[in-house]
């Protein structure tokens, strides 16, 4: 008899529709009514919500969780431990039409028309918000709920509104990171979360960048 532990599966309910070409990582729960289409890639240890749809083209990493009618469509590549909240809705097209040049329907596939969005390691983006195409959001960005996003986000922003701007700054753990204002009105160099006391140095503009040695 063996002592090893058995090892972990992906979990897929019954009523989801998980296309051809789509791989999804052990560990990673996928529920209800969810759609992925392949070739798509899902990393390990992650939750995909009930009723999100994940379109062909699609990479994500590893710890993520994506809440209940998340739309990603083609063009997205989402980094490890991310978390989409419910009702977040991806675009890939800046000039979207029905029709094509000649006047026939247009293709659904992508095209050169098509733009890529990566969303980085650690970030949120909170219940409801929309992410226009062709973006970047920086490492451990915090957007808030109904934001909609039509520029790139700078790692550690706390982005709200319509459209979205920049409103402060979160440390890794999420809290909002007063501090680091304060030190840049002062002159300072450094600050620290008040919650879990993650060290930062402060860039002149007030951007907070992780000390050395924390990731």
């Amino acid at each position: 008899m063996s002592d090893q532990p058995a090892p972990q599966v992906a979990r897929i309910h019954p009523t989801a529709i998980i296309e051809p070409e789509v791989e999804i990582g052990p560990g990673t729960a996928v529920w209800d009514h969810v759609h992925i289409r392949g070739p798509a890639r899902i990393g390990s240890d992650c939750i995909v919500g009930e009723k999100t749809y994940i379109a062909y083209g699609v990479t994500i990493g590893n710890l993520v969780k994506i809440n209940a009618q998340v739309y990603i469509c083609t063009g997205v590549t989402i980094e490890d431990r991310v978390m989409i909240a419910a009702g977040v809705i991806f675009t890939n097209d800046r000039y979207p039409r029905a029709f094509a040049v000649d006047g026939s329907l247009a293709d659904s596939g992508p095209t050169d028309d098509t733009l890529h969005t990566t969303v980085c390691e650690g970030t949120t983006l909170g219940a409801g918000a929309v992410v226009g195409p062709g973006l970047v959001i920086g490492r451990y960005a915090m957007v808030g709920m109904g934001a909609v996003v039509t520029g790139d986000v700078p790692a550690h922003a706390l982005v709200v509104g319509n459209p979205a701007r920049v409103k402060g700054y979160v440390c890794v753990c999420g809290t909002p990171l007063t501090d680091a204002k304060g030190a840049a009105q002062r002159g300072g160099s450094s600050a620290r979360c008040t919650h879990c006391r993650q060290p930062y140095q402060v860039l002149d503009d007030g951007r907070p960048v992780m000390a050395p040695g924390f990731s």
